[in-house]
């Protein structure tokens, strides 16, 4: 994203800094680095204050464990930080993936609609609702989502919101 837009300031965060490690060091090259582009290691409940109010654009593709239940049981503890380091007005964008296959994890009867019902109140006014198409999880750009054949073999869910 900082690469395709050098004119934005991309902040990558990830709970497990592993994840980090390679983008973070590709970013900082000398030659094709990305001079845009920080990393930062929190979870989703402990996003630094430095960034409240700061955020244009949220975009979370393919969440999965605690981030993912979190997401899609409106748990204040995940929606509230992220509506915070939000300013008025910001986009956020969740697209994630769910199957049969995931039955242990109990999300399978999560209701998007009651998601989509909770947000406000949290605030963030949900946009749009729907199941993405495959350009859609193709633009995320999530090699995750390309092994698991996410938009072709698997359906994935778009939301679109805004902090209020």
């Amino acid at each position: 994203m900082a690469r395709a837009d050098p004119g934005a300031f991309v902040i990558g965060v990830d709970a497990d800094s592993s994840s980090l490690v390679d983008p973070s060091r590709r970013a900082a090259r000398r030659k094709g680095g990305v001079p845009n582009a920080m990393f930062v290691v929190a979870a989703v409940e402990s996003l630094p204050c430095e960034m409240d109010g700061l955020v244009d654009d949220v975009r979370i593709h393919f969440p999965w464990g605690s981030l993912l239940r979190g997401l899609l049981l409106a748990d204040p503890a995940v929606i509230l930080p992220l509506a915070r380091i939000c300013r008025t007005g910001a986009s956020v964008q969740v697209v994630w993936s769910l199957t049969p296959r995931e039955r242990g994890t109990g999300l399978l009867a999560a209701d998007p609609r009651a998601l989509a019902a909770t947000l406000p109140g949290l605030g963030l006014a949900v946009d749009e609702l729907r199941e993405a198409s495959p350009e859609e999880v193709v633009a995320t750009g999530s090699s995750w989502a390309k092994r698991l054949g996410v938009g072709r073999a698997r359906p994935a869910t778009l939301l679109r919101a805004r902090r209020r």
